[in-house]
């Protein structure tokens, strides 16, 4: 029995997201199952805008940057979980918004050369309101974990 990864290229990204560089802080996911999981990361580069200024003699990544990582790590769950449950229907129009965060844990710095790895787990889902725990990880160990809910929005 082989274990068949789902993988989301940065191409397709780009369709399930509406963010752009220098803001779209997920370059690939290496596995999903919709309504359950997603596995992605985001590739840290001394060259990202964010580190002339954010202690530019010791570049560290900014925590909430890693929040947001994950909070797109989320709506790319949310968008492939409406796309292949053919009981539920995703609009061109539709936006998973940041909705809360709760429980949000930082353990060590993130700093150029890092892979983040992103890790949603989908919770439940009740009027719109999707909940997952997260958590990003370098080189297999928790750097954030974070309880994540979002807003599914038609705009």
């Amino acid at each position: 029995m082989t274990n068949e990864l789902n993988s989301i290229d940065i191409q397709e990204i780009f369709t399930l997201l509406p963010h752009r560089y220098p803001f779209l802080l997920i370059d690939r996911v290496v596995d999903y199952k919709p309504l359950d999981y997603l596995h992605g990361y985001k590739n840290i580069t001394v060259n990202e805008p964010i580190f002339t200024g954010h202690f530019p003699d010791k570049p560290i990544f900014p925590g909430v940057l890693i929040v947001e990582a994950l909070a797109q790590a989320t709506g790319v769950l949310g968008f492939k979980s409406m796309q292949d449950d053919p009981d539920r229907v995703a609009s061109q129009d539709e936006l998973y918004l940041l909705a809360g965060i709760d429980n949000v844990r930082f353990k060590q710095p993130v700093t150029p050369g890092d892979q983040l790895h992103l890790h949603a787990n989908f919770v439940k889902e009740r009027k719109g309101i999707w909940k997952f725990d997260c958590e990003a990880k370098v080189d297999g160990k928790v750097v954030c974990a974070a309880d994540i809910m979002c807003a599914r929005r038609v705009m």
